[in-house]
């Protein structure tokens, strides 16, 4: 028999139930006929306390080394994590993919399967404003040519491997020049695609009708704060926000992927942390969106089907009104995997 391929991933432990998410994530990896192997880093409050330039020098050497990553909840105390990974990889696009999921109430009857491509960068995010004397304060709002066109370019792939449309979304009649000019470049790129549909909706009004018609959405691309906005009313859509995953880009100048780094949208859940309860499912939706993106989209799809099974028939987690504890999922996912 030829030898089983490797893939070697960066890790980011963090915090809480961190430990708990990866131990799952490892149980799965390891019914896949591949042999993945994870290059830890500690990225833990505790560890970034004692050196944080130590340890996120140690996280920059492996993501550089394998390129990619899959990261745990971290505690935001003295700086957030994500902030400093995403400035020291240069990350400018998120991608949170965002579907309806047998098996989950909710009070939305319509299904979402949308791609919400973000700016990971600019927008109002990057400026915490001033006080100007006692009554006012300012902050400044940047829309950057760069990291537009390359959430665009990301979005357009997608949409042409998806046979759909791209709608790009901001408020461009009033924010004319910022996000007039985040339109002017997805408009320019949209020329390169002939065979995708684009049009242009105005963010307040796509909310609305996205709520009515979320069948009408698959890949929406849109500055920093909005698509921030959008990705939270998606999963509330879906009924959680545990159930989001999510990954960061960086681009090479010829807009290839550079560096990725995939992540439950979920934090570290302190309460539970520890108790063998927690929902692994968005980590292992993350780490099936790896798995796609590094050239095995059949095995991303089946680790992502496993779990959207495992939970339509009901082998869930107490969140999700199921009785299965962190273990007992993800041995319910395993099995789904095994025989394929």
């Amino acid at each position: 028999m030829p030898d089983r391929e490797t893939l070697h991933v960066a890790e980011f432990h963090g915090d809480g139930i961190s430990s708990e998410l990866s131990a799952a994530v490892h149980q799965v990896a390891r019914t896949l006929p591949l042999t993945v192997e994870f290059h830890a880093v500690d990225l833990s409050l505790e560890a970034r306390t004692a050196n944080a330039d130590a340890a996120y020098e140690a996280a920059m050497a492996a993501i550089h080394s394998h390129r990619i990553a899959i990261k745990y909840p971290t505690v935001t105390q003295a700086e957030s994590p994500n902030k400093v990974l995403r400035e020291r990889c240069a990350f400018s696009v998120i991608h949170r993919p965002v579907a309806s999921l047998a098996g989950v109430k909710t009070r939305h009857t319509g299904k979402v399967d949308m791609h919400i491509i973000r700016v990971a960068v600019g927008g109002t995010y990057e400026d915490a404003g001033r006080r100007i004397g006692d009554d006012v304060a300012v902050s400044i709002r940047v829309i950057e040519r760069r990291p537009s066109r390359e959430a665009a370019l990301f979005a357009f792939r997608l949409a042409r491997r998806l046979e759909c449309g791209v709608v790009s979304t901001s408020k461009y009649t009033i924010q004319r020049e910022t996000d007039g000019l985040f339109e002017e470049i997805v408009a320019e790129v949209a020329r390169d695609f002939p065979g995708v549909d684009h049009r242009s909706e105005l963010f307040d009004a796509l909310l609305y009708k996205a709520v009515l018609d979320p069948e009408n959405y698959r890949v929406v691309v849109t500055p920093n704060e909005y698509g921030d906005f959008l990705s939270d009313m998606a999963c509330g859509m879906v009924g959680s926000l545990g159930l989001g995953a999510s990954a960061s880009y960086s681009f090479d100048p010829k807009g290839e992927v550079e560096l990725a780094m995939f992540d439950p949208a979920g934090g570290t859940a302190p309460d539970i942390a520890g108790k063998g309860i927690c929902n692994p499912s968005a980590a292992l939706l993350a780490f099936a969106m790896l798995l796609a993106h590094t050239g095995h989209r059949g095995l991303g799809t089946m680790v992502d089907e496993a779990v959207r099974g495992a939970i339509a028939a009901g082998e869930s987690t107490r969140d999700l009104g199921g009785s299965l504890d962190t273990a007992g999922f993800t041995a319910a996912v395993c099995a789904r995997i095994r025989p394929r």
